[in-house]
């Protein structure tokens, strides 16, 4: 078992968290999709109000960090309470099994406990069983009839500014 300690991480720790994304992009098969870079995740973890906030897990004994979650906070119109979307957890593979996950997902639950959070929230890939599994024993819903809308790229461009042609 690995004794690990959980930060928050601080724009100081953008390449060390920047590192640990583009592990999960490889595991996910998405490198190709990493197009950002650590000086702006750095930038935008600072600042009244940061766009990201991150916890770090780091081994207790040499401080390297094995793991992650990153999550902005969002609003529930329904609940009529802030919430948290949890945008990425990971753990590097050689350190599965030892509780990390489990760890950095019930301190982000307290986090939002603590503030008063409506709710947690976060997608999953469909074909990730095990992480799917996972959520599920943490007490997490799968939603299926949901689905997520995304704009990006020449969409988004087009879109934003659609009234300026008009």
């Amino acid at each position: 078992m690995v004794s690990i300690q959980l930060r928050t991480a601080t724009p100081a720790d953008a390449p060390t968290l920047f590192r640990l994304i583009q592990a999960l992009a490889e595991y996910e098969k998405l490198s190709h999709d990493v197009v950002g870079s650590a000086e702006a995740l750095q930038i935008h973890l600072t600042g009244d109000r940061p766009y990201a906030n991150a916890i770090l897990a780091e081994t207790a004994d040499t401080g390297k960090a094995v793991g992650f979650v990153l999550f902005f906070y969002n609003y529930s119109t329904f609940l009529t309470k802030p919430g948290i979307y949890l945008e990425d957890i990971f753990v590097l593979p050689e350190y599965r099994g030892n509780g990390i996950g489990k760890a950095l997902l019930t301190h982000l639950a307290e986090r939002a406990v603590a503030e008063g959070c409506g709710r947690l929230e976060w997608s999953v890939l469909d074909w990730n069983a095990p992480a799917i599994g996972f959520y599920e024993r943490m007490g997490a819903a799968v939603l299926p009839e949901w689905r997520i809308c995304r704009l990006t790229g020449a969409a988004l461009t087009t879109l934003g500014r659609r009234s300026q042609a008009e």
